[in-house]
C-alpha cells in the first residue's frame, strides 16, 4: 500500500460543512438520508455503493437522498475491498455504515480498524435496534421499532388500529435525525479534543426520546395512556381533521382560546363556543364540528380560514404541497434535474445551502474522488477487475 498523503481539502463549496468530509457505506433508509442532510449542508459525502446494489427499486437518477454525494463502488468482500476503504477512513472526518451490530468488523472496516487509521474519525453507526440489547442481532423495520416505543400506539383513532405514518417518525426523525446531530456533537469534539468516538445511533432510543414531552403529561396525569383520547392526539374535537364535502381534508389545530374563538366563528358555530371547556359535550361539539366541514369543498373551506388565526389549514397531498402559496413563496420545495424535492433545511444567513448535485450514480465520480482527496492513482480498481456486481449485500 503506498504511503498516505496529506491532501489538499476541497474547494469551498455552500453551507456550513464546507470542508467536511464523509464516507456513507451504502444502505437504504435512515444513513442514507443522514449523510444526504449532511451533505445538503456542505459536507463533501463519498458514498461507497456495493456492486449491484442496494437501491429503493428506483432509478438510481431519482434517489433524491443520495443528492449532492459523490460515489465510488467498492466490494467489501474483495481482498482489497476494506483497505480502500480504510484508504478513505484516513481521509475522513466521519464515517456512516448502517450494517447490524459485528458486521463492519468482520468485514474489515469497523470501528477499531477505521480509528488505528485516523484516530479522529467519527463513526457513525446506523441500526433500529442499537449495538447491543437483546434484539440487537434482529431484523427489523420502522414500524416495529416505534411500535416497542409506545408512540405508534399513541397514533389513529380509538376504535381503529394504529395509523401507520410512513417511516417518517421512525426512520428519520428518531433515526437520521439522531445521528446527525449524535455526529455533528462528536465531530465538535473531535476537533477540540482531537479524538474521535462511536455515535451509537438506534431508532428505538431516538424514537423514545421524541415522546419526552408526552411521558412528562403522563406523569403529571394530563395524558391517558391511550388512543384518541388527549389533546394533541385526536381525541380534542379542535385539534384533529375533518372530511369535507369533496372527500378531502382540513386539519385543526386551534387549542388557545382566542384562536378557538376566531375558529367557531369563522365556522359558523358561536353558540357551541362554551363546549370547548366541557369534556362532557365534546362528543357533540365533534359531530356538528364534522357536519360542518362536511357543507363544503376543502378549497371553499381554505378560502374561509385563509386570512385568519384560527390555526385551521387544508390537508394538500405531495404533489399539491409545493404548490401552496407559503411554501413557493419560501421556496420550501425546489427543482433541480426534472425532480421536485425538498429544499435543504435548515436556512442559514452566513452559509447557505442548496441542492448543487442531482441523486449520485453509482461509481460515477471515482475518478474525482481519487484526485480530490489524493487517493493513490491504483487505488480504484481497473474495469476488467471491478467485482461481480450480483454480490448480495454483506448483512
Amino acid at each position: 500500500m503506498s504511503e498516505a498523503k496529506t491532501p489538499t481539502r476541497t474547494p469551498c463549496t455552500d453551507g456550513p460543512l464546507a470542508g467536511v468530509r464523509v464516507i456513507e457505506l451504502a444502505g437504504i433508509g435512515p444513513g442514507p438520508f443522514a449523510a444526504m442532510l449532511l451533505a445538503d449542508l456542505g459536507a463533501d459525502v463519498v458514498r461507497v455503493d456495493r456492486p449491484g446494489g442496494p437501491g429503493l427499486g428506483i432509478d438510481p437518477a431519482h434517489d433524491v437522498t443520495n443528492r449532492n454525494k459523490r460515489s465510488v463502488v467498492v466490494d467489501l468482500k474483495a481482498p482489497d475491498g476494506p483497505a480502500r476503504v480504510l484508504d478513505l477512513a484516513e481521509r475522513a472526518d466521519v464515517l456512516i455504515e448502517g450494517y447490524r451490530p459485528g458486521v463492519a468488523e468482520r468485514l474489515g472496516v469497523g470501528p477499531g480498524d477505521c480509528h488505528a487509521r485516523n484516530p479522529r474519525l467519527v463513526y457513525g453507526r446506523m441500526t433500529g435496534w442499537g449495538q447491543e440489547g437483546p434484539l440487537a442481532q434482529r431484523a427489523g423495520h420502522d414500524i416495529g421499532y416505534i411500535a416497542l416505543t409506545g408512540t405508534l400506539g399513541m397514533i389513529g383513532g380509538p376504535d381503529e388500529p394504529p395509523a401507520v405514518p410512513a417511516n417518517l417518525l421512525g426512520d428519520y426523525a428518531g433515526g437520521s435525525l439522531y445521528l446527525v446531530v449524535g455526529i455533528l456533537a462528536a465531530l465538535h469534539h473531535a476537533r477540540e479534543n482531537g479524538a474521535g468516538q462511536v455515535v451509537d445511533a438506534a431508532i428505538v432510543d431516538g424514537t423514545a426520546h421524541l415522546s419526552a414531552m408526552i411521558h412528562g403529561m403522563l406523569s403529571a396525569g394530563g395524558w391517558q395512556d391511550r388512543r384518541g383520547a388527549n389533546l394533541l392526539d385526536g381525541g380534542c374535537p379542535f385539534y384533529g381533521t375533518y372530511e369535507t364535502a369533496d372527500g378531502r381534508y382540513m386539519a385543526v389545530g386551534a387549542l388557545e382560546p382566542q384562536f378557538y374563538a376566531e375558529f367557531m366563528r369563522l365556522l359558523g358555530l358561536p353558540d357551541l363556543a362554551p363546549a370547548r371547556d366541557d369534556i362532557a359535550r365534546w362528543p357533540e361539539l365533534r359531530a356538528a364540528v364534522a357536519a360542518r366541514f362536511k357543507s363544503g369543498t376543502r378549497d371553499e373551506w381554505t378560502a374561509v380560514f385563509a386570512d385568519s388565526d384560527a390555526c385551521t389549514a387544508p390537508v394538500l397531498s405531495l404533489r399539491e404541497a409545493p404548490h401552496h402559496p407559503h411554501l413557493a413563496a419560501r421556496a420550501t420545495f425546489t427543482e433541480h434535474g426534472g425532480i421536485t424535492q425538498p429544499a435543504p433545511a435548515p436556512r442559514f444567513s452566513a452559509t447557505p445551502t442548496a441542492v448543487r448535485t442531482g441523486p449520485a450514480l453509482p461509481g460515477a465520480d471515482t475518478e474525482a474522488v481519487v484526485r480530490d482527496w489524493g487517493l493513490a492513482p491504483d487505488w480504484a480498481p481497473s474495469p476488467a477487475s471491478r467485482p461481480d456486481p450480483a454480490v448480495h449485500n454483506p448483512q
